[in-house]
């Protein structure tokens, strides 16, 4: 892969995870889900040491529906960064009584987000 053709697929895995991430601040489980593969991957945060493993659409969707659901719930992207077909996001994610600061590692392939990977601090 050329240069040229990396800063590219860096740009289209950078937009994806945009688009991603306003459906995600909308509370829209469904334009989240649909920007995921079929076969998307999931490691959760918790339970520690290694976090949930969801795989699939469905799977990931019950996963994440607990937070859809909290309306008062937002994440706040701190910093992002494309590398390729990979995206590093360091965020903040508040909710009633605390907060909670972590990094995501996205591999976006044919415009679908195909692996999220969640880290904690703490």
């Amino acid at each position: 892969m050329t240069a040229a053709d990396q800063a590219v697929a860096a740009e289209s895995a950078a937009a994806v995870v945009d688009r991603f991430n306003a459906a995600w601040k909308d509370h829209d489980l469904a334009a989240v889900l649909a920007l995921t593969s079929e076969g998307c991957v999931f490691e959760a945060t918790s339970p520690a040491p290694d976090g949930e493993r969801c795989v699939g659409r469905a799977a990931i969707g019950a996963a994440w529906k607990p937070i859809f659901d909290d309306v008062r719930s937002h994440f706040t992207v701190e910093e992002s960064f494309a590398a390729g077909s990979r995206v590093v996001q360091r965020w903040r994610y508040d909710w009633a009584g605390g907060h909670v600061r972590g990094v995501d590692v996205f591999t976006v392939q044919d415009g679908k987000v195909t692996e999220k990977l969640a880290y904690v601090k703490g």
